[in-house]
């Protein structure tokens, strides 16, 4: 394959340095999802670990580079799973952690940043905003600014999870990819097209935040006013250049899927896998509902990414019971 940022001597290494509650997550068939979707699905499970989410992987490799180095804090921007993976991971290295969000973002998310430890600082704006005030705490402060998807420690450790998946021994055709700022995507991108090329690797995007998307059809960055999804975690509007020219290398196919078909992704993810998930973490789900017909007779991975829900946005989308299906 033509060369990305990554190495994948370097994925093997992060994978050693990644505390073991992050690592060897989950990975399974679920056939009760089967009958609704189509075709035969796996499920690799990123939600049980203390973050709920597959973030920690890449910020135990930044922070455990950080506190080898001796530096005393560091800093982000985040919708509110990278900055509970920071807080989480430099609290047990001993590092000061900021953590700069919109002030609209997930109340649940919020709380937990603060739980952990860290400092939250709030702004009126998007994600955006909170990354340029992140990036002025960092230059002012004279510390490390840690940027999901531009810092390849970030992309590195979500390669892992390809790791785990190549050595699973795959029997699956495809895996399905939420596609934000694209660290989940072209780490695990990577890891497939240098370990196992016969693998699809397919990325997802909400509809209402399709910038990355954009970009990967044009092959150039293209840029959004706004995002309007439920899927905060994936809802950038400025794909980097960097992580863009990764991906055009890794994607076979990248898809948008409407809001509809990520809440009947959420729920059914609930009503036949036992599983709250957030609404990034259901893209693989709605891409299937979506174009059953590409997917059938395949089996698919869906990596299931995050579980930090505000629990009455939740109920508002998802309803409170399980709706059994016969």
């Amino acid at each position: 394959m033509q060369e990305t940022r990554l190495d994948t001597a370097r994925i093997q290494a992060a994978h050693r340095v990644i505390d073991p509650v992050f690592r060897d997550t989950p990975l399974y068939r679920c056939e009760a999802l089967e009958p609704g979707l189509g075709c035969a699905v796996s499920i690799k499970l990123e939600t049980a670990n203390p973050v709920r989410s597959f973030k920690a992987r890449g910020t135990e490799v930044v922070t455990s580079l950080l506190a080898g180095h001796g530096a005393p804090a560091v800093v982000c921007a985040s919708s509110g799973n990278l900055g509970q993976a920071l807080a989480w991971s430099g609290r047990g290295r001993g590092l000061d952690v900021t953590v700069v969000a919109s002030r609209f973002a997930t109340a649940a998310k919020l709380d937990r940043i603060r739980a952990l430890g860290a400092r939250l600082e709030l702004v009126d704006g998007d994600h955006e905003m909170a990354r340029e005030r992140a990036a002025a705490l960092a230059r002012d402060g004279g510390i490390r600014l840690v940027e999901d998807s531009l810092d390849i420690e970030t992309c590195e450790g979500a390669a892992t999870i390809g790791l785990e998946l190549v050595d699973s021994a795959p029997s699956f055709d495809t895996v399905l990819v939420a596609l934000g700022g694209g660290a989940l995507a072209t780490g695990v991108g990577h890891v497939m097209k240098a370990l196992a090329p016969g693998v699809e690797v397919i990325c997802v995007q909400p509809l209402g935040a399709p910038a990355m998307t954009y970009s990967w059809r044009r092959r150039r960055v293209v840029t959004t006013e706004s995002a309007d999804t439920i899927a905060d975690g994936v809802a950038g509007r400025y794909p980097i250049p960097a992580v863009l020219d990764d991906l055009l290398l890794v994607a076979d196919d990248v898809v948008l899927v409407r809001e509809g078909s990520i809440v009947a992704g959420m729920r059914m993810l609930l009503d036949h896998a036992g599983l709250v998930v957030e609404p990034s973490a259901a893209l693989g789900v709605a891409a299937v509902l979506e174009d059953r017909d590409r997917f059938a007779g395949r089996h698919v991975v869906t990596v299931v990414c995050g579980s930090n829900v505000d629990v009455d946005a939740y109920h508002r989308w998802v309803g409170q019971a399980p709706v059994h299906r016969s």
